[in-house]
């Protein structure tokens, strides 16, 4: 890009809020996220998104942050079966890595409808179905609670420049889902095998379970976990993988929002990026380890649901396959991603 488009781009950027524009350092291979018109990245913007990101501040009790289910040292996730929100209610579904959410089609488990970062914020923060922040009602609350701390006091402005009070519901979600969108992981072992130049950053193993991974069939790993995020990241495309016949409520899948009968049980595959990380697996964290997650698929389900992807088959695996094919799914790690000071809590 010349240097006159640039500053253009730039320009509009700080016409729209936000200061200087941000800039992207994307791996090899990754294209830059999609970027809704009305909030476009800035560098301050990200800044305030990851203060808030990390405040219990925005929980009813001081008890709880956005991180608090989505920790960086297990790729933004929180290694419960499922979520558990500032009040103590359990929840029905585990909480979703956010890494790579950026590149998502749709966002959530099974809203079809989920498709901006900016609205996605809302759900944990207002939400009372279950409640995890606990803030509805609470929005001039919590604004108090912000506009009172010196730092929030220096970084909205900042962030949202030209608005005569820069403390809003609004711009507390365009902050979050900025900050989300630089969450990117492509430092794994796979990934310096295939586009770092690194021929010995993986073992035989995970060769032979990529192989086994990409075989061309219509059950294939692939089908459902493609292209550079390992997943439907470019599509809303949902399925039922077999786990119950029939799904117990509230996790209903898909059926929640279209209430089609076809769509009970049907679930966003997520990313495989770092699933190593992520245990336990599916939707409402039911299979503990990766061993077991590979058995439920070359099984083809542990139900026969009438609703059943068909491409969930069996896949006739030795068990040096399923191995190989362990191998490869925890060669998608990012350890960097774990410690990256870009996305840690702010000192």
């Amino acid at each position: 890009m010349d240097a006159a488009l640039w500053f253009l781009f730039a320009l509009i950027a700080v016409s729209a809020g936000g200061g200087e524009a941000y800039r992207w350092d994307l791996p090899k291979g990754f294209p830059p996220p999609p970027v809704p018109a009305s909030n476009p990245m800035s560098a301050a913007k990200v800044r305030l998104g990851r203060y808030l990101f990390y405040d219990t501040r925005l929980s009813i009790n001081g008890s709880q942050s956005c991180a608090s289910c989505h920790q960086q040292k297990l790729a933004f996730t929180d290694g419960r079966t499922v979520g558990v929100g500032a009040t103590g209610e359990s929840h029905s579904r585990s909480a979703m890595s956010l890494v790579n959410a950026a590149y998502s089609a749709v966002l959530t488990w099974s809203n079809p409808n989920m498709r901006s970062l900016e609205d996605q914020a809302t759900i944990p923060l207002f939400g009372e179905h279950p409640v995890e922040l606990g803030m509805h009602g609470r929005e001039r609350e919590l604004l108090g609670h912000l506009r009172a701390v010196a730092v929030y006091r220096e970084l909205f402005p900042l962030a949202f420049p030209g608005t005569r009070d820069a403390f809003t519901v609004a711009n507390v979600t365009r902050a979050l889902a900025c900050f989300e969108r630089t969450i990117i992981s492509a430092r794994s072992a796979y990934d310096r095998y295939h586009t770092g130049g690194e021929p010995d950053a993986v073992s035989d193993a995970v060769k032979r379970g990529e192989a086994v991974f990409f075989t061309d069939y219509e059950g294939s790993c692939f089908r459902c976990h493609g292209g550079f995020n390992f997943s439907d990241a470019g599509t809303a495309r949902f399925h039922n993988t077999g786990l119950y016949n029939p799904y117990p409520a509230p996790n209903l899948g898909m059926f929640e929002h279209t209430h089609r009968e076809e769509d009970a049980g049907k679930f966003k595959a997520p990313t495989l990026r770092n699933i190593a990380l992520t245990a336990p697996y599916m939707h409402d964290g039911s299979i503990a380890t990766l061993e077991d997650v590979v058995e439920h698929y070359a099984t083809g389900g542990r139900t026969k649901n009438p609703h059943r992807d068909p491409r969930m088959l069996t896949i006739q695996l030795t068990g040096q396959n399923k191995r190989d094919l362990v191998a490869f799914l925890r060669s998608l790690t990012d350890d960097e991603l774990t410690r990256d000071p870009r996305f840690s809590k702010p000192q």
